[in-house]
């Protein structure tokens, strides 16, 4: 504006496009000069200030967070909006993780610091996948894929890219700065399999885009279709990472330091797609801090079952206790006109079967 030509401007960085289009804080901000542009000074100065303090107040925020390395706060500070997906990420990827292990020993419950090293494997890949999966949905910059314009064609014919294909590649890029800063700072074979199994998660990711369209025709004929790439239902994704973990290769660091060799020679060599890991995890049967395990006393076991939620393995032999508990639940549910759904309900009994503690001295010399 007029009358701002000779204002000392500060820098106004780590805002991203706000900043950029912003540029700078004008220091004369506390002293409006006279003359035709006052009014549009005054308002330019109070977005300023609002926005620096926004700044300010997002670097003490990254400041604070413990475990970031540099890389990491630098994206935080930059980014202040995309790092609430990130969060939400980390949330999608615990719930998908303990839905997945719910019947397992270990089932997605870490101790303050994780040291499994199997138990890496699927929080890696599935943080990774997570992250990606909610920076994707939830971008407010960069939300729609700009490659994704004109025509194309898939098995049933040519359409039209329209609507708003979600952006992946735009989270991977993000996920993979963010979430691989801290590996690269170190060089070892923990560092390697974790930027392997990162890379397999983002890339689960993708696999499961799915294309949308809408038809466009006489009586809906199809004649011309409007697509666009969608993500799938994060599940999809957690039940291939699954998958993928139960099939996962042990490798051993190569004498260059640079890549993998399989620690048995009767295995195939992993793909990129394929998960790794450098040594078996512990059995998780008692609380060990040192190796990230809450233990199985209390968890809820299968008197019935010989699988792995079933009592016997669930609580390694130690046995378990059955207490008996009234449920109550909704029963005989009726549809009445109109348009309600009325149900009883009824109480039920059923027996509760739970691990038993380990001796006392038999867990004390874990923790």
């Amino acid at each position: 504006p007029t009358g701002m030509e000779n204002s000392t401007l500060l820098p106004l960085s780590g805002w991203g496009e706000c900043g950029a289009e912003l540029g700078s804080l004008p220091r004369g901000c506390g002293k409006l000069p006279m003359g035709s542009a006052r009014l549009r000074q005054a308002a330019l100065c109070a977005l300023s200030v609002c926005l620096y303090i926004g700044a300010l107040g997002a670097r003490v925020i990254c400041d604070n967070i413990p475990g970031l390395v540099n890389k990491q706060r630098q994206l935080c500070q930059r980014y202040p909006d995309i790092m609430q997906s990130v969060g939400e990420g980390a949330k999608e990827w615990i719930r998908e993780c303990q839905h997945q292990f719910r019947h397992h020993r270990w089932n997605c419950s870490t101790l303050d610091r994780d040291h499994t090293v199997f138990g890496r494997v699927m929080l890696r890949s599935r943080s990774s996948a997570g992250r990606v999966f909610a920076l994707t949905g939830d971008l407010k910059v960069c939300s729609c894929d700009p490659l994704k314009r004109g025509r194309s064609k898939d098995e049933r014919g040519e359409f039209d890219w329209g609507g708003c294909s979600d952006n992946i590649n735009y989270g991977i890029r993000f996920a993979k700065a963010f979430v691989d800063a801290k590996e690269k700072k170190v060089k070892d074979a923990r560092a390697l399999m974790n930027l392997h199994n990162n890379r397999c998660g983002r890339m689960a990711v993708k696999r499961f885009l799915k294309l949308e369209c809408k038809c466009h025709g006489v009586s809906g004929s199809c004649t011309l279709r409007t697509c666009w790439l969608a993500m799938s239902d994060f599940r999809k994704t957690g039940d291939y990472l699954r998958k993928k973990y139960n099939g996962a290769i042990q490798v051993t660091m190569n004498q260059d330091g640079t890549g993998f060799t399989v620690a048995n020679k009767n295995f195939r060599k992993p793909t990129k797609t394929d998960l790794v890991y450098f040594e078996n995890s512990p059995d998780y049967c008692v609380m060990d801090k040192s190796a990230g395990s809450l233990g199985t006393a209390g968890r809820v076991c299968s008197k019935a079952s010989r699988g792995t939620d079933g009592c016997e393995v669930m609580c390694c032999g130690r046995g378990y206790d059955t207490t008996r508990v009234t449920r109550v639940t909704k029963c005989e549910c009726k549809f009445h006109w109109c348009c309600a759904v009325r149900c009883k309900e009824c109480e039920d009994t059923v027996d509760v079967h739970t691990c038993k503690a380990p001796k006392r001295a038999e867990w004390l010399d874990q923790t």
